[in-house]
């Protein structure tokens, strides 16, 4: 990393956390805990310090912050933050942790400490046994919810990253048609393999998720199980192939089908209904336009025609596969999209008979529209 990336990663995260800090001061909160480890993850610790997992992350209303890696190194060279201690210094014990970074800023008057809103009761009666003299919260409708939400809204450095893992995905995709055309990838397995390999030679961390990969006689379910096998891929009929990549934390999500062979007319008939609930509703992706309009447009294409979607239209993506906004019919009538949201467009249709058919790929709302950032499709061979 040269010292100007370096210089703006800081300023990046430094931006952010100034937006937190103006929240705690509003309602009242002197400091707030953040803890992405193995049993509760939470991409809140990255997103306000660019440290990649396994963390605690301690902020006080006046900004100063401290990290508290379980690695050390890897925080040194990943985290832009003001102190890095290491969390073997309190037995990795996060009490300990807490208590020891609370009482040694010698903060005068209340005293207001909010944990995770996904705290174990256990762990919270812990905290407030540890913290003498600190009001501990641990609630609904949290500071932590509001950074879940603040993450809905991508800034410039955000839409960079999911634009490098959407080229990278599209490359993907183009490849993978190429392949099964010619007959290199014959299986679910082979699909899936193809894509953790080329997404790390195009600068990707991971995959955002284990690829699913159904054959005809597996893409009736909405995420098959297992996630795929050494079955044929594609199959005669109806396949599915769903995956992400993540580059510099941020994930893709797309969904392609591959329509092999002489389809049944209901085979077709799935595939034109999703196709139009797919361009109707990309429409719908648009300043100002309320998130729930969109659901219930593709609710009303596929009612006509007496067929259901067993799940949601799409959702955000960012540096978690599922993030605020969730394009739902159980979306509240304020919620609006918004310039800077990157939500998937996924309408699906599924039979144990005909087999599956979904078509993803990932949204920006602008201030003129959106911008489709992958390419996915429905493959005919």
């Amino acid at each position: 990393m040269t010292a100007i990336q370096d210089d703006r990663l800081q300023k990046i995260y430094a931006q952010r956390r100034a937006k937190l800090a103006a929240q705690m001061k509003k309602y009242g909160i002197t400091a707030a805990i953040f803890e992405d480890t193995e049993s509760r993850r939470d991409a809140c610790v990255r997103y306000f310090t660019g440290h990649p997992a396994d963390a605690l992350f301690i902020f006080f209303d006046d900004e100063k912050n401290f990290l508290i890696p379980w690695d050390e190194n890897t925080a040194k060279c990943h985290a832009h933050v003001d102190n890095i201690i290491a969390y073997s210094q309190y037995e990795r014990q996060s009490t300990r942790a807490v208590k020891a970074v609370l009482n040694s800023m010698n903060i005068q008057g209340k005293l207001v400490a909010e944990l995770p809103d996904c705290t174990p009761y256990p762990l919270f009666l812990q905290y407030i046994d540890t913290l003498s003299g600190w009001d501990v919260r641990c609630r609904e409708n949290s500071l932590h919810q509001q950074a879940r939400s603040m993450r809905a809204i991508k800034d410039d450095y955000e839409v960079e990253c999911i634009k490098n893992a959407a080229r990278v995905t599209d490359k993907i995709i183009d490849l993978i048609e190429e392949k099964i055309r010619s007959g290199d990838i014959k299986t679910e397995t082979d699909a899936a393999l193809f894509i953790e390999a080329e997404c790390r030679k195009n600068g990707c961390e991971k995959t955002g998720f284990d690829t699913l990969a159904a054959g005809g006689a597996r893409s009736f379910a909405i995420h098959c199980f297992p996630n795929y096998t050494d079955g044929q891929w594609p199959t005669n009929g109806l396949s599915i192939l769903d995956f992400g990549v993540v580059y510099d934390g941020y994930t893709s999500d797309v969904t392609l089908t591959v329509a092999k062979g002489k389809l049944s007319a209901a085979a077709e008939r799935q595939i034109k209904l999703v196709q139009k609930a797919y361009d109707e509703c990309l429409k719908l992706y648009k300043k100002d336009v309320p998130i729930i309009a969109a659901s219930a447009k593709a609710e009303e294409i596929f009612s006509k025609a007496k067929r259901a979607m067993p799940h949601s239209l799409g959702h955000g993506i960012g540096l978690e596969i599922h993030e605020e906004p969730f394009v739902s019919k159980r979306s509240s009538a304020e919620k609006k999209f918004i310039p800077g949201m990157v939500v998937t467009l996924e309408p699906g249709l599924y039979n144990p008979i005909t087999g599956g058919v979904r078509l993803e790929n990932d949204i920006l709302i602008t201030e003129e529209g959106n911008t489709v950032l992958t390419h996915s499709r429905i493959i005919r061979m």
